[in-house]
């Protein structure tokens, strides 16, 4: 089968909606001032990417609406209410080509605020019909909101009057003992979990990555509200991190607030750097400080920049590729980051092997094998993966071995045409 996989159209789940608008390989150890021509450019990345988004909405309007997401509710025990929640699906979710694929899981909180603008840039920056590559597809959950002062608090404010703080913990509670397993029972996703917050529920996904125990691997905090946390309180709270905190990855930005700039920005810094002096080995972090964007304004190209940090490496382009044993190490050093076994993604190893295989150098079209072989064993679900090792080895004369291979992909999928009439090829020639 060709090294590209056909394109997927947009997927179309439930949710309608007529615009799309924003409301507003080695270990990672920085803390950034991104000057203005970076933050420009992913303001810009932003913008076009909605017109872009828009002008497609503009032509469905004269035949059928846009559809993006489905929206479920699910009762919680935990919290004695019904919580609402919004899921979008990769572009290859419904493919057949994918129906062996799982899905990192991307958790949004106030997804009634930042749903719209993330599963944009996300799809734009992983989905194949774009050729982006930058990072892995996800499944993106966006929980509505109820409470924030009650959910995102993890301790109890004191206050004059009365008031209903520091519900925190029961929220996280929610999230991992309720809403997680309904999500892995409903869909096909992996147990590597991404929590986005902005603000107060910053401060929330903050406290659940220096938290013991954690179901989420890596945590986007924009501009956490760490107004509650006094020095005292915050010592406190890094005197507990153990070790296990720093298995996870956490990308903290940081907003300018104007004229209170400096007591926000010394707290955001005061806590990663007692991290980060926690941390034995190289700290898998990263604080970045946007002088151009202000509270309101910082949620989505924070987002930009965290998800394509946590991911960094992972887009690199088959022409960097030196090797078998040098994507095989490229991609180790992003798993040892994360401490999560990413494999090379099937399709870049599709192509470079394709690419090999049109080579007019015999040594060079012999080297493809490899290359289809790693996807195999990689993906031993995938009948595309088979398919293509079988015409590898039809290329380079080996007929029994395509024969096994393309059956080996027909046993995968009954449905693939390319396969069947291979066979039928190979085996009226025997």
């Amino acid at each position: 089968m060709h090294a590209d996989f056909k394109k997927s159209s947009w997927n179309y789940y439930s949710f309608r909606f007529t615009r799309l608008v924003s409301q507003s390989t080695s270990p990672i150890l920085s803390k950034t001032v991104s000057n203005h021509k970076n933050q420009q450019m992913s303001k810009n990345f932003i913008v076009l990417l909605f017109i872009f988004l828009g002008i497609g909405q503009v032509k469905s309007q004269e035949a059928e609406s846009i559809i993006i997401a489905a929206k479920h509710r699910l009762h919680s025990n935990i919290l004695n209410e019904d919580r609402g929640y919004w899921i979008n699906l990769p572009d290859s979710y419904n493919d057949n080509k994918s129906s062996y694929k799982s899905y990192p899981l991307l958790i949004v909180l106030d997804g009634n605020l930042h749903f719209k603008s993330i599963i944009g840039v996300l799809n734009y920056l992983s989905s194949d019909t774009y050729r982006s590559g930058k990072i892995p597809e996800m499944i993106v959950v966006g929980v509505q909101n109820v409470d924030r002062r009650r959910d995102y608090t993890p301790d109890k404010v004191i206050t004059v009057r009365e008031n209903n703080s520091g519900g925190g913990e029961k929220f996280l509670s929610f999230l991992e003992d309720e809403l997680i397993p309904e999500l892995e029972s409903n869909y096909r996703t992996t147990p590597y979990r991404i929590l986005f917050g902005h603000s107060l529920s910053a401060l929330l996904a903050t406290h659940a990555y220096m938290k013991e125990k954690s179901l989420f691997n890596a945590f986007i905090a924009v501009d956490p509200s760490f107004g509650t946390w006094d020095v005292e309180t915050m010592d406190k709270k890094l005197q507990a991190v153990t070790d296990r905190s720093f298995k996870r990855f956490l990308y903290m930005a940081t907003a300018n607030w104007g004229k209170r700039n400096i007591g926000n920005r010394d707290r955001h810094v005061r806590l990663y750097e007692g991290l980060n002096s926690k941390c034995k080995g190289a700290f898998p972090a990263k604080l970045e400080y946007f002088e151009n964007e202000n509270h309101a304004s910082v949620p989505p190209i924070a987002f930009l920049n965290g998800i394509s940090t946590i991911f960094d490496g992972y887009g690199i382009s088959y022409r960097d590729v030196e090797g078998k044993e040098h994507l095989i190490r490229h991609f180790k050093s992003i798993s040892q980051r994360l401490s999560w076994d990413f494999s090379p993604p099937e399709q870049l190893v599709n192509r470079i092997g394709y690419g090999m295989l049109r080579s007019r150098n015999e040594s060079e079209k012999a080297k493809a094998l490899t290359y289809f072989i790693l996807n195999t064993e990689n993906f031993p679900g995938s009948y595309n993966a088979f398919d293509s090792l079988g015409e590898a080895y039809e290329v380079l004369g080996d007929k029994k071995k395509a024969i096994d291979n393309y059956a080996k992909s027909l046993n995968l999928n009954p449905m693939n045409e390319h396969a069947r009439m291979k066979l039928l090829g190979l085996e009226k020639n025997e």
